[in-house]
């Protein structure tokens, strides 16, 4: 019988408390002579930036820091952010921050190396050459973009959010210190770990997932069950710290091998269009997209539960279980938004669009995903 091959991409990476201080040798190391600093304005006022440039400077890299970034990056802060990487002679990045710095950081590699518009890198597989060398340093523990092949850019004229996925922006190097966690505030913590749940579920019942992915991300299942909430309530709590950046770790393997669904395509589209969270979008989703899908993956979900450490796994367990982590997060299962029919209807057109839809489990039809986003939005119904 035919097997069918695999290929499986994770960046080098370094894990623990205090690999951050490993920036600067490391950067030296890979050719680093004036670094681009990608961050935010949060991530300044926590004084994790100041430990960077110490560092670099420790060792004699020039910098410059970047941080004219909003909440869900736009296309226009990639834009500026690659002007201002050539207009200041740098030849390296450095991300610090939350999945936006970090996307927006590898779209600022893709456009210094490539030109044009990042909006023409949408898609699979679309970016022709490498960017210069970049390490990311994740402050929360969710997003996984410091070791996927992902990258989420707002498209401020469609008003939707574009996955550009490819190997080029896959970083170099990935420095995951556990105590980056300790400045984030309890929704960011509940957001990011359930964003790091829903990646690793819907990897795992993906259509491309593989024994590989499969490991990462019952793993991550198993981490955030046990200790998210843990985090959530202390973020002094060393055990939950390190768990909780390993679960986003392992779900980051498996998603960015394996991909997503109909969760993260109706979260791109609904975060785009009225400028919310994408881990409170996630969260609100997922139970629904898992009701759509459970009879056709049944097997995989009943395995997901038991990794979440469901007594008697169901589809009515399991939901009744992700139900009651997301509540005791203080994450609603509504979103308060009036909007338009018009606007439902440009959701579903554009979550049909995006590529995390491909690996859905189960086909999703333009109903289907209407149906889902009118029991989560309040909606006029003329």
């Amino acid at each position: 019988m035919m097997k069918e091959l695999r290929k499986i991409v994770i960046p080098e990476f370094i894990f623990g408390f205090n690999s951050r201080k490993l920036i600067g040798s490391y950067a030296k190391n890979l050719g680093a002579e004036k670094v681009l600093i990608v961050t935010d304005e949060g991530v300044i006022n926590s004084g994790w930036v100041k430990e960077i440039t110490e560092s670099l400077t420790e060792v004699d890299i020039d910098y410059h820091v970047f941080s004219d970034i909003f909440p869900n990056p736009r296309d226009i802060d990639v834009m500026v952010g690659a002007d201002v990487f050539l207009a200041q002679d740098c030849n390296f990045i450095v991300a610090i921050g939350g999945g936006s710095p970090m996307d927006c950081a590898k779209g600022i590699a893709i456009v210094a190396t490539n030109g044009g518009h990042i909006i023409d890198y949408e898609g699979v597989d679309s970016v022709p050459y490498p960017g210069p060398p970049l390490i990311c340093i994740p402050t929360t523990s969710g997003t996984s973009a410091d070791v996927s092949q992902f990258a989420i850019i707002l498209n401020t004229m469609r008003l939707v959010k574009i996955a550009i996925i490819s190997k080029k922006v896959v970083p170099d190097l990935a420095l995951i210190d556990p105590e980056l966690l300790t400045t984030m505030d309890d929704y960011l913590t509940a957001c990011t770990g359930m964003d790091a749940l829903t990646h690793a579920i819907e990897a795992y019942v993906s259509n491309a997932s593989s024994s590989f992915t499969d490991l990462h991300a019952l793993e991550a299942i198993r981490l955030v069950s046990n200790d998210l909430i843990s985090l959530y309530r202390d973020r002094s709590n060393e055990e939950a710290l390190s768990n909780m950046m390993l679960a986003s770790l392992h779900a980051g393997i498996a998603f960015s091998n394996a991909s997503l669904g109909g969760v993260h395509a109706m979260a791109h589209s609904l975060g785009g269009l009225f400028d919310l969270p994408h881990g409170e979008c996630n969260s609100i989703l997922l139970e629904h997209v898992i009701e759509h899908n459970f009879e056709f993956a049944k097997a995989r979900y009943l395995n997901i539960a038991e990794a979440f450490g469901v007594k008697s796994p169901s589809k009515e367990t399991l939901l009744e279980a992700i139900r009651g982590m997301r509540m005791t997060l203080g994450i609603k299962g509504q979103i308060d938004l009036r909007v338009k029919p018009d606007e439902i209807q440009k959701l579903a057109e554009f979550s049909l669009r995006d590529p995390c839809m491909v690996t859905n489990p189960k086909v999703m039809s333009k109903a289907d995903v209407i149906q889902i986003f009118e029991r989560v939005l309040c909606y006029e119904s003329k």
